[in-house]
């Protein structure tokens, strides 16, 4: 398995990304491709990891980063379905922890989907807030310390 981390939005891994969110998000679960793609400043402000098996992507997160390190925004995060169960997104999220704790960001923040809630706390991330509807789907926001 490898990771692939780029920030630039005109690289091969960052297609990669687009096409597994793409298939995931826009496909699978019905979300507009307008809101999944959505804001170029977001995409062109945000670190993009790629996990690769034998170079055919299949996996992928962003962190959607601000000019502070007190908090940046995990998101994004699919795996293509053939290769669900496989730990796949524990390596993708450890990877992005790591790199989050070793550039000094203090916090990370993720809105969940419903049927992901119970992945995260294994990695430290605790439930905040009430229940709410992103792209038609219900989520909850969770945070971890770094």
């Amino acid at each position: 398995m490898e990771i692939k981390i780029t920030r630039d939005t005109m690289s091969d891994t960052y297609f990669d990304a687009l096409r597994i969110r793409n298939e995931v998000f826009v496909k699978e679960q019905g979300v507009p491709y307008e809101l999944e793609v959505g804001n170029a400043l977001e995409e062109a402000t945000s670190i993009h990891f790629v996990s690769y098996d034998n170079s055919l992507p299949v996996a992928t997160v962003r962190l959607l980063t601000t000019d502070s390190l007190e908090n940046a925004l995990v998101q994004r995060m699919a795996v293509f379905p053939d290769f669900r169960g496989q730990g796949l997104g524990v390596e993708l999220l450890e990877s992005l922890i790591d790199f989050a704790q070793t550039h000094g960001y203090k916090k990370l923040t993720l809105h969940a989907q419903l049927t992901a809630r119970g992945f995260y706390p294994h990695f430290g991330f605790t439930e905040v807030g009430e229940i709410f509807e992103e792209a038609g789907i219900q989520h909850i926001t969770m945070e971890k310390a770094l």
